[in-house]
């Protein structure tokens, strides 16, 4: 199966145009020969090398940032509907490139190939949302205290978007940004993941094609390359008016300073440390199935990754049974491997890391119920998904440890519940699994979850491209993807018309010489 899963990766990879050795820095045409060093892509399923990135330099940056800003000129003026049916020729180019680019998501980072497909679905739903708004980029009027007098808001492009993305959703998170971009106007300068820059080539090479049989260049734009070279050089850079940066709540931090330093934009989707809640009345078997995939899938890497659990305690220790039994069912292996339910951890750093944060644990009282232990499998960066029983005033617990660890606390009353599940730095999404109609709207009121997403009765993870997506607190207040996000691409602009003769002043102020 190794072999299979091995041939299947490198036919992906030629289709996808990756070589053996690949230019990390692209503005419509690839800079030939990047000078910021190399970096080499490996495979967490077995730790082999995939392929070689020459990443970019601060010049090489200057290069694609130039190209960027000079296509914006002409980018916005090309009519919204128009942007948007490019738009629409890639999320096409997607859909033929469906199966070779999810094989290379689980190839470069892990999740199985199921997810990985799965992720660039979303590109492609993404897509199809933003050729529909790209006729729907709507201003409000409003009436004038002035006669003969007209008031109406426009929203115009903002500029050279930056987006800053995470390992865990390689390609997806670019494309709410991207795509959403593009319609408004926007031009898009891509920073991905050291951990997964041939997602990121192979996303360009699609843009590319369908780009140049339109006479463009430069509209999306891609730069690999260490953050001291290109990455901080980007948050400082004044021509990137919004810089979008999904990562961890400390990568946040300094982002916003940066950023914060020239007065510009920032879109942040940063950490998450999302509970659930599970009532006496709660139907088992739906809440089972929805907590085993929120905690354990993608081996816990996702920002919507369930982390804490509080069960209520008249159901606690059979549903504590019951996820002990199915932990243990989880096969773990290669993430190309079809029947993989947990690959590996990104790189063998998240795997010390999980290890770690499971010695804190124990330190702090923690008990382990079921799992624990980094697995010597394959040359791999496996581990075992792990059930720990916490207490809601341990530190640990109010932490994001990047892994699949889920803490169980039990509750006695409602109110309980949502203090300790709001008593952490983090708000990105909760939710809560019952049949009683006042617990499900007490969750969801001003006193309930202050999460920004709140789900009754499925996961905290995979979300709709439809509705918004973000957090409070800590998680940065960033909202990508549906609803009204479009509006942070873009400048508004407030329009008042006189068409008369007169000129009357508002607040009824006289001002006549």
């Amino acid at each position: 199966m190794a072999n299979v899963a091995a041939q299947a990766g490198q036919d992906a990879l030629e289709r996808l145009g990756i070589g053996p050795v690949n230019s990390g820095a692209c503005w419509g045409e690839w800079i030939a020969d990047p000078s910021g060093g190399e970096l080499v892509s490996l495979n967490p399923s077995d730790g082999s090398p995939i392929a070689t990135v020459r990443m970019a330099s601060a010049e090489d940056y200057e290069t694609v940032m130039e190209r960027a800003v000079a296509a914006f000129r002409e980018w916005r003026m090309l009519p919204a509907p128009k942007r948007g049916a490019i738009v629409r020729e890639i999320g096409d180019e997607l859909r033929r490139s469906k199966d070779d680019l999810g094989t290379l998501v689980s190839m470069e980072m892990g999740k199985i190939l199921a997810e990985g497909k799965g992720e660039v679905q979303e590109m492609i739903d993404i897509a199809d949302f933003a050729v529909g708004l790209s006729r729907q980029l709507y201003g409000l009027t409003m009436h004038s205290e002035r006669p003969a007098h007209r008031m109406y808001e426009q929203w115009h492009p903002l500029g050279v978007a930056g987006v800053i993305s995470a390992f865990n959703f390689p390609v997806a998170v670019w494309s709410w940004n991207a795509f959403i971009a593009a319609v408004c106007g926007d031009c898009v300068l891509w920073k991905p993941s050291s951990e997964t820059p041939l997602t990121a080539i192979a996303v360009q090479n699609i843009c590319n094609r369908v780009l140049e049989r339109h006479g463009w260049k430069g509209v999306f734009s891609l730069i690999v390359g260490r953050g001291s070279a290109v990455g901080e050089r980007l948050l400082a850079d004044r021509r990137a008016p919004l810089i979008s940066a999904t990562g961890s709540c400390a990568m946040g931090y300094k982002v916003a300073e940066l950023v914060g330093r020239r007065l510009g934009r920032t879109l942040l989707e940063l950490g998450g440390n999302n509970g659930v809640i599970v009532t006496n009345d709660a139907n088992l078997d739906l809440a089972l199935r929805a907590i085993l995939f929120g905690a354990v899938g993608t081996a816990g890497q996702r920002c919507t990754t369930i982390r804490r659990l509080f069960l209520q305690r008249g159901i606690a220790a059979a549903m504590i049974e019951r996820l002990v039994a199915a932990y243990r069912q989880v096969r773990i292996g290669n993430a190309l491997d079809e029947r993989t339910l947990m690959g590996p951890l990104v790189n063998r750093a998240a795997v010390d890391d999980m290890m770690k944060g499971l010695e804190t644990i124990r330190g702090q009282g923690g008990e382990i119920l079921f799992g624990g232990r980094a697995l010597d499998r394959e040359g791999g960066c496996y581990v075992e998904p792990t059930l720990v029983r916490s207490r809601s005033d341990m530190p640990v617990v109010k932490e994001e440890i990047f892994a699949p660890i889920l803490h169980i606390m039990e509750f006695d009353e409602l109110e309980q519940a949502i203090d300790w599940h709001n008593d952490v730095p983090q708000g990105l999404s909760s939710a809560m699994f019952t049949t009683s109609l006042l617990a499900a709207e007490t969750f969801l009121s001003a006193r309930g979850s202050d999460c920004g997403i709140a789900n009754i009765n499925i996961g905290t993870s995979g979300a709709e491209i439809g509705g918004a997506f973000g957090g409070e607190k800590e998680t940065g207040g960033g909202r990508e993807a549906g609803s009204d996000s479009w509006k942070a691409y873009m400048r508004r602009q407030t329009v008042t018309i006189n068409w008369s003769n007169e000129l009357p002043l508002a607040q009824g102020i006289e001002f006549a010489l």
